[in-house]
C-alpha cells in the first residue's frame, strides 16, 4: 500500500519529530493542533496546516493522532467537526496518544461501522526516540491494516510490534509505563545512595549503566538528573496520567500493583509542587 497523504493531529514534544520524518520521507502531511504557532517550524519545513480537524484530515489517506488525554482523543473522534463526523470510508487511523484501552476499542467499532480501519498504536522512547526515529510502537487492531502501515511506521520507529486486536497496544504500553515507573525510583534513589555515600555519581553511573542494572532511563535520563536537565522529553502530568490508566485498568482485572500505587504517590506529590510540565525525570527532586 502506497501513502503518500498524510495528516497528523497533534504536535506537541514527540509529535513534531514524527512529523518531520515522515516530510524527510516526502509525503505530504497537513499538522493540525490547538496553537498554530507550536506548528510552525513544521510549517516552514514544508507541512500544511488545516485550521481545524475536518480541513486537516479530509483529503488524508492515514491520520494521525498524537494528543495529551483520553478527553482529548475522544474529542477529536466523536466530537462535533471530528473525525468520525467528516472522516471518509478507507482512510486509515492511528492513535499514538497512550490512552484508554477501552476508548481504543470504541475508536476501532466505530471505524469498522464507517468502513474507515483504526490502529491503536502508543510509543515508547520519549523526545530523544522521536528525534532519532527510534522509537518502539505497540499496535494493536486488525493484523492487516498493522502489516499495511508497517512501512510508514518504520519511518520513525525500529521497534514495531503487533500486540493483537484493538486495545492491545494500549494494554502493552501500560506494561511499558509500569516498568518505567518502578525503574525512574530506583534510578533516583541509586545516584541519591552514590551521593550520600560520598561517591562521584557520574563515576557511579559509568559502572552500573553497562552492568545488569542498565536500563533506557539510567543510559538517558540519569545524565539529565545529574545535571539539573529537568526539561521535558515526557511531562510528568502525562506520565500521572498514564499511571492512573494503568491502575485502573489493574483494578478492573482485580490486579493489585502497590509499587504502582507508590509512584503514582510520588508523581502526585511533584504535580503538587509545580513540576507538572517538567520531564519524569524531576523525580530526583523528591529526593
Amino acid at each position: 500500500m502506497e501513502i503518500k497523504k498524510i495528516a497528523f493531529i497533534g504536535t506537541g514534544v514527540m509529535g513534531a519529530s514524527v512529523v518531520k520524518h515522515l516530510l524527510d520521507s516526502n509525503h505530504e502531511v497537513t499538522v493540525y493542533t490547538r496553537t498554530k504557532e507550536k506548528a510552525r517550524s513544521l510549517i516552514e519545513a514544508g507541512a500544511a496546516w488545516g485550521d481545524t480537524v475536518g480541513a486537516t484530515v479530509k483529503d488524508a489517506e492515514l491520520i494521525f493522532t498524537m494528543v495529551g488525554y483520553p478527553v482529548d482523543v475522544e474529542e477529536i473522534y466523536f466530537g462535533e467537526g471530528g473525525i468520525f463526523s467528516i472522516g471518509k470510508a478507507g482512510q486509515i487511523l492511528i492513535d499514538m496518544t497512550t490512552s484508554s484501552p477501552a476508548l481504543a476499542v470504541q475508536i476501532a467499532n466505530a471505524a469498522d461501522e464507517l468502513q474507515m480501519a483504526a490502529i491503536d498504536a502508543p510509543v515508547s522512547g520519549g523526545d530523544i526516540g522521536a528525534k532519532n526515529g527510534t522509537l518502539s510502537i505497540m499496535c494493536g487492531g486488525k493484523e492487516e491494516i498493522f502489516n499495511a502501515i508497517t512501512p510508514i511506521l518504520s519511518i520513525f520507529g525500529n521497534q514495531i510490534v503487533y500486540q493483537g486486536l484493538a486495545g492491545s497496544g494500549q494494554h502493552a504500553k501500560m506494561c511499558n509505563q509500569i516498568a518505567i515507573a518502578m525503574n525512574m525510583i530506583g534510578v533516583c534513589e541509586s545516584l541519591t545512595y552514590a551521593e550520600k555515600a560520598g561517591l562521584d555519581p557520574e563515576i557511579v553511573l559509568k559502572s552500573i549503566s553497562s552492568g545488569a542494572a542498565g536500563s533506557w532511563s539510567l543510559s538517558n535520563l540519569a545524565p539529565r538528573m545529574l545535571n539539573g536537565d529537568f526539561e521535558p522529553g515526557f511531562y510528568v502530568k502525562h506520565f500521572l496520567k498514564d499511571i492512573n490508566i494503568a491502575l485502573t485498568e489493574a483494578e478492573a482485572m482485580q490486579l493489585s500493583l502497590p509499587g504502582l500505587r507508590l509512584a503514582r504517590e510520588m508523581y502526585e506529590q511533584l504535580v503538587e509542587k509545580g513540576f507538572g510540565e517538567k520531564g519524569t525525570q524531576v523525580l530526583y527532586k523528591n529526593y
